[in-house]
């Protein structure tokens, strides 16, 4: 069984960081890709990092990274902006690639990925 697990989300102030993580049963890096999607407030869901993508918004301030075992994939994020305050979900894709996400919400099964963590709020205050 997979089973995704995010910590590491909690309230800052602008400017401020957090580091995310996602502790993976089932699955590694070594067998699927492994990222992070964000929803934020009355938004659609976008896919914010893969191993292999990172989103404009915050490309040169967010960071994927892993643990050895491949078992926990982490988003270090830094120079936070309010606009940042979102749900940030863990997904796992265990066939080809993270998808990019249109229209949808997390974890929505439009959304086309196999597993989904539960989800961590990550609020920014200006």
């Amino acid at each position: 069984m997979v089973r995704l697990v995010e910590s590491g989300g909690g309230s800052v102030q602008a400017g401020g960081s957090l580091r995310l993580s996602c502790t993976a049963s089932g699955v590694t890096t070594d067998d699927s890709d492994i990222g992070w999607y964000r929803q934020p407030p009355g938004k659609n869901c976008e896919l914010v990092s893969t191993f292999g993508f990172t989103a404009p918004s915050v490309k040169g301030r967010f960071a994927i990274s892993q643990d050895n075992s491949g078992h926990t994939v982490f988003l270090e994020m830094n120079s936070l902006k309010p606009e940042d305050t979102a749900v940030y979900y863990c997904a796992a894709q265990n066939r080809g690639f993270l998808p990019q996400i249109y229209g949808s919400s997390c974890r929505h099964p439009n959304a086309l990925v196999n597993y989904w963590g539960q989800g961590t709020q990550v609020t920014i205050s200006s």
